[in-house]
């Protein structure tokens, strides 16, 4: 009898011991059985010097268990994870258009700082911009030490032209004057057309002020509610050219990912001219409001715009080069929008995760819209930052 309750007793053991499990089951965010080490740095711009908040840093062991934080807003960052040789990745966004990976090994019970020559942020994406009166984001753009090429409007009529790049950039004041006389897109349809295919097939798109035109159709002085025109109709978001020159004090930083990458939640905006675009109206399912006057929106972004009449294509370079997102699910039940190598994509699906970003619900890329720009004559102050995590975040 004593022998049988032994053994009853042993084999409970082993069945407690197999429960438990092995390596699989360590939370990678508190990796106490694992023996590990810190990897410390800070994320710069290509330039070199501007230090970047709100990126992404992780590592992936062999089991596809990912090791993740996220760069302070000076740049800085500490990540534990376990030891041995292994491959550091920076990304902001969803990582497709900017990203950098660096070789490290991890020491156990040891810090290793990361040399800020090899953490700087790379681009990976093809970027465009259309010339504009009011509006000059691609000197933001440069002065990060990144590159976009200019782009017509009449080179937004031809898709061949446009479907090769990742982001495009539509500059308040853009306009058509040598083909019309008036400021574009009017009610160009095949500009329309383009630009909603292009987004409907993972390309981004950022507009400002009078730039609203290529959402809505019309020309920048004929917006309203009501009246349908561009690819987005009224329902999803509409404008009145009725903001007056005035100074915006106590704007609110509404999105928490985004103001702790900046460093701020509050920021006083300078509107120096009259005949601004205001947002009218918006549908809150579709638009995220990530900066805000009171209940007034001043800059917004969806990714959940889709056009089910648009063909399917390939558009731009970002997703050529045997990289894809996902959502990856952390062993703590959280998840994390990475950008992988394509090879390790069955391990990643075995392990629970989905193709495309934890937030997204489409496989389309993002719009983004703001009231305020990058004056071509003026100071934007603290609104530079948030145009910098714009660029860095499409």
């Amino acid at each position: 009898m004593r022998q049988n309750y032994l053994f009853i007793v042993l084999c409970g053991l082993v069945l407690l011991v197999n429960c438990k499990g092995g390596d699989d089951s360590v939370n990678p965010e508190d990796s106490k059985t694992l023996p590990t080490g810190t990897i410390e740095g800070k994320v710069f711009a290509k330039n070199g010097t501007k230090p970047i908040g709100g990126a992404t840093v992780f590592t992936i062991d062999s089991k596809n268990q990912v090791y993740h934080t996220y760069s302070n807003a000076d740049g800085s960052f500490s990540l534990t994870a376990p030891e041995g040789k292994t491959t550091l990745h920076i990304q902001t966004g969803n990582g497709l258009n900017f990203r950098t990976e660096i070789p490290v090994t991890i020491n156990k019970n040891e810090t290793t700082s990361v040399p800020s020559k090899d953490s700087k942020l790379n681009q990976i994406a093809k970027i465009a911009y259309v010339e504009g009166s009011y509006d000059e984001i691609e000197a933001i753009i440069t002065n990060l030490g990144y590159t976009a090429t200019e782009i017509s409007y009449q080179d937004l009529k031809n898709f061949n032209t446009i479907s090769q790049y990742d982001i495009i950039f539509l500059n308040c004041g853009s306009r058509n004057l040598a083909q019309t006389g008036t400021s574009s897109p009017g009610n160009d349809l095949s500009v329309f057309s383009n630009l909603s295919t292009f987004i409907t097939n993972g390309g981004s798109i950022y507009s400002s002020d009078w730039a609203a035109a290529y959402l809505v159709g019309g020309n920048q002085n004929a917006q309203s509610c009501g009246i349908a025109g561009g690819f987005l109709d009224f329902t999803k978001i509409c404008f009145n050219i009725n903001g007056n020159a005035s100074m915006y004090n106590n704007c609110t930083v509404s999105n928490t990912a985004m103001a702790s990458a900046l460093g701020f939640s509050t920021l006083d905006i300078q509107y120096d001219m009259s005949l601004w675009q205001k947002i009218q109206y918006y549908d809150p399912l579709f638009w995220e409001v990530l900066v805000q006057k009171d209940n007034e929106p001043l800059m917004i972004r969806t990714n959940k715009y889709v056009d089910k009449t648009a063909p399917k294509t390939t558009v731009g370079t970002s997703l050529n080069n045997n990289h894809m997102t996902i959502c990856h699910h952390t062993a703590n039940g959280n998840t994390v929008t990475i950008t992988i190598n394509q090879n390790a994509w069955n391990a990643h699906l075995a392990h629970g995760d989905y193709m495309g970003s934890c937030s997204g619900t489409t496989s389309s890329g993002n719009i983004y819209y703001t009231t305020f720009h990058n004056h071509a004559s003026g100071n934007i102050g603290k609104a530079g930052p948030i145009l910098e995590y714009v660029i860095l975040n499409l």
